[in-house]
C-alpha cells in the first residue's frame, strides 16, 4: 500500500510539473470598436496563459497600424502553458498616443479546445473566438491558429518512461506475416458484369 502511495505521489508531482509551449498565430480580427465606434488603427493582441497564482510570460503582436476595425496580424507568438492552466487569455487592445492602450476585448480560450483530445500534440487547429468587452458585452471577433509545439516533464522520472509522441504503423511482427488492411468503399457508376 505505501509504495502504491508512493508511486503515485510521484506521477502526480510529475504531472504538477508538466508545461507545454503553444505557438500561437493571431490571424485576424473583425468588427473590432471601442465605446461602440469602430477602431482606426493601431490594434494589437497580446496572448497568455491562465496560470494560477503564477506569473505568466505573455507575448503580443506589432499594432496593425492600416486596417481599422478589421486588422490582419498573421504573427507567430510562443507562449508556455504551465501545467494547471485551463486557459489561453487573447487581449486584443489599441495603442494611441493621448490615452495608452485600450482593452477592445477579451477571449478567454479553454485549453481543452486543442489539448487532451485524439489529435497529436503538433496538430494545427484554427479557431475564432467572440471577444468580450470590459462590460462583458460583445465586441468583435478574433481569427487564431494554435499548435502545441512542446513537451517538457519535470521530476524525476526518466524520459524514456514518460509518455511520447503516438506511433502510427503496424508493429514489426505483422509486416511479415500479413497485416492489417484498411478498405475505402468504392461505388461503380456502370452495374458489375458477372
Amino acid at each position: 500500500m505505501r509504495s502504491t502511495l508512493t508511486s503515485f505521489m510521484k506521477m502526480s508531482d510529475m504531472a504538477n510539473t508538466h508545461t507545454r509551449s503553444l505557438e500561437v498565430t493571431v490571424i485576424s480580427g473583425e468588427d473590432l470598436r471601442i465605446n461602440d465606434r469602430p477602431i482606426k488603427n493601431n490594434a494589437f493582441v497580446t496572448v497568455k496563459a491562465d496560470s494560477r497564482g503564477s506569473s505568466s510570460l505573455q507575448d503580443s503582436t506589432k499594432p496593425d497600424a492600416r486596417s481599422e476595425s478589421y486588422p490582419y496580424w498573421d504573427e507567430k507568438l510562443h507562449v508556455d502553458l504551465p501545467a494547471g492552466s485551463r486557459h489561453v487569455v487573447v487581449e486584443v487592445c489599441r495603442r494611441s498616443s493621448a490615452a495608452g492602450d485600450q482593452l477592445v476585448g477579451t477571449a478567454w480560450i479553454p485549453v481543452s479546445d486543442f489539448v487532451g483530445d485524439y489529435t497529436p500534440e503538433n496538430y494545427l487547429h484554427f479557431l475564432s473566438y467572440r471577444l468580450r468587452d470590459a462590460k462583458g458585452l460583445r465586441n468583435g471577433i478574433i481569427n487564431i491558429s494554435v499548435r502545441v509545439v512542446t513537451s517538457s516533464y519535470g521530476g524525476t522520472a526518466s524520459p524514456s518512461s514518460l509518455p511520447s509522441e503516438p506511433k502510427f504503423g503496424m508493429p514489426v511482427e505483422r509486416e511479415k506475416n500479413g497485416g492489417t488492411v484498411t478498405g475505402v468503399p468504392v461505388w461503380y457508376t456502370k452495374p458489375w458484369k458477372s
